[in-house]
C-alpha cells in the first residue's frame, strides 16, 4: 500500500521549510528568463504563482520544468523546499523533488495571502564543511623538527 504523503498548507511555509509536499492550483505562469548560474553557466527560470485555500506562493521553475505546468493546473510538489530570493520566499522543486499533475480538486485559492510578498532577513544557508582555516598544523603541534638531529 503506498505511503500517504503529509501535505503542507502554503500559509505554513517558512524560509527554512524543507521536504514539503504541497497540493496547489496554478494561478499564473510568468515568462522564462535567462539568468547566470552560480558557476557562470546560463540557466532559464520562470516564476509561477501557485495556491491553495490558505495562501499563494511563488514557485521557481528551472530549465526543463518550464512549460510543464499552465494556468489552472492542479499540481503536487513532492519534496519541495523554500529558498529566499532577495528576502522573499520561493518554493523550489529541486533535484531531489518532483512536480506532477494531481487529480484532487482545488476549488478556491486564497489569493489574499501571498507568502512571497513578505520580506525576510536573508540568512545564509550553511552547506556544512565547518568553519575557517583548512589543513595544516594547529598551535601546539610544532613539527619544526627541533628535537631531531641535524644533518650537515
Amino acid at each position: 500500500m503506498p505511503e500517504e504523503k503529509v501535505l503542507t498548507k502554503i500559509k505554513d511555509l517558512t524560509p527554512s521549510s524543507k521536504q514539503v509536499n504541497i497540493l496547489a492550483k496554478v494561478v499564473n505562469v510568468g515568462e522564462a528568463k535567462e539568468v547566470m548560474g552560480r558557476y557562470g553557466e546560463s540557466k532559464k527560470v520562470a516564476e509561477a504563482i501557485i495556491g491553495d485555500d490558505s495562501a499563494v506562493v511563488t514557485l521557481s521553475l528551472w530549465n526543463e520544468q518550464i512549460g510543464k505546468i499552465k494556468k489552472d493546473d492542479i499540481i503536487l510538489v513532492d519534496n519541495g523546499y523554500v529558498s529566499l530570493v532577495r528576502g522573499h520566499m520561493r518554493l523550489n522543486v529541486g533535484r531531489y523533488g518532483n512536480m506532477n499533475p494531481a487529480t484532487d480538486p482545488i476549488d478556491n485559492v486564497n489569493t489574499s495571502v501571498d507568502m512571497s510578498s513578505q520580506e525576510f532577513m536573508s540568512e545564509r544557508r550553511s552547506f556544512g564543511g565547518g568553519g575557517g582555516g583548512g589543513g595544516g598544523y594547529g598551535r601546539g603541534d610544532d613539527r619544526g623538527g627541533r628535537d631531531r638531529p641535524r644533518r650537515f
